[in-house]
């Protein structure tokens, strides 16, 4: 009888081990299965999208007008990646950091200086998730040999226009005429006009003739909730604060280790809490400009030691 009871523990130690055998294999495709999606960010359809937006939002910066045609040029460029490469993934910030060879095929009708409707570069570029959850946010480096070009964009005299959303059927014979306005540089000279009489100078018209801010903050401006949020989208000033402290935040936490992580991902949540306290623009610049002399402090103190 007792060897019948030695028999019968002996069995059950034995399928418990191959029980926990099996589960431990089972977890193993699913930890690969992780990586797998890490490395997909760097190569889908849709960080791609984000890039070329990314590319097209800078170049707009760097020209410094000319927005709708540009907005227009995006919808009918392609952004194509060779090689992406994941390089780093930070699994506590969700952050992912890839490599690969970026090339931006332009449409008929438009090229760059040199007559060019293809750019290339080697860049690195990080995936943030968005606070508000809408997806990555894009941060680009070396792609100053696309963004550059881009600015400098001008009508061919061969190809198609693109359609506009807003224009009128195109008329035979205007085709050429059209694609001239897709981006056509501001000219100089202007019909002449009768002299205007002169407009009062008062605090609305001093208002309307500040030159139109053209920087998106980090964040997705449709889900902002927040009063500083939606302040920040509302001010191109206050945006570009936005993107400054997030690029100088996110290059922190790439060179950081788990300690300055900590405080970094601590002192940031302060800082959210003390812009959405804030009732004025002023005090919302400032705590942006306060964050960055923030970081600057970290990033000094890991210096020191």
């Amino acid at each position: 009888m007792i060897a019948g009871l030695f028999i019968l523990v002996l069995g059950i130690l034995l399928i418990r081990e191959r029980g926990s055998a099996s589960e431990q294999r089972a977890e193993k495709p699913t930890a690969s299965g992780a990586g797998g999606d890490v490395e997909q960010r760097c190569a889908s359809q849709q960080t791609y999208d984000r890039i070329k937006l990314e590319l097209f939002r800078r170049a707009v910066e760097t020209r410094g007008s000319g927005r709708e045609p540009f907005d227009r040029l995006s919808t009918y460029s392609v952004a194509r990646m060779e090689r992406p490469l994941l390089t780093d993934y930070d699994k506590e910030l969700g952050t992912v950091r890839c490599s690969g060879r970026l090339s931006l095929d332009l449409p008929p009708g438009v090229a760059v200086v040199g007559g060019r409707r293809a750019l290339s570069a080697d860049i690195d570029y990080l995936l943030q998730p968005a606070a508000d959850g809408s997806g990555d946010v894009v941060m680009l480096e070396g792609a100053d040999p696309i963004i550059i070009p881009l600015a400098t964009l001008a009508p061919t005299s061969s190809g198609p226009a693109l359609p506009s959303s807003s224009a009128p059927a195109a008329i035979p014979g205007e085709s050429v005429t059209r694609s001239s306005e897709v981006l056509a540089p501001q000219s100089s000279q202007t019909p002449a006009q009768e002299p205007a009489p002169p407009i009062p100078a008062t605090r609305e018209n001093a208002q309307a003739e500040r030159p139109a801010m053209t920087s998106r903050p980090s964040f997705n401006c449709r889900y902002a909730r927040t009063r500083s949020e939606i302040a920040v989208c509302s001010d191109g000033r206050l945006a570009a604060l936005d993107r400054e402290m997030a690029a100088q935040y996110l290059r922190a936490i790439a060179n950081a280790d788990a300690r300055e992580r900590r405080l970094l991902t601590s002192t940031r949540d302060q800082f959210l809490r003390h812009r959405d306290r804030c009732t004025s623009e002023a005090c919302i610049a400032q705590s942006y400009r306060g964050r960055m002399r923030q970081i600057s402090d970290i990033e000094a103190s890991r210096l020191r030691n």
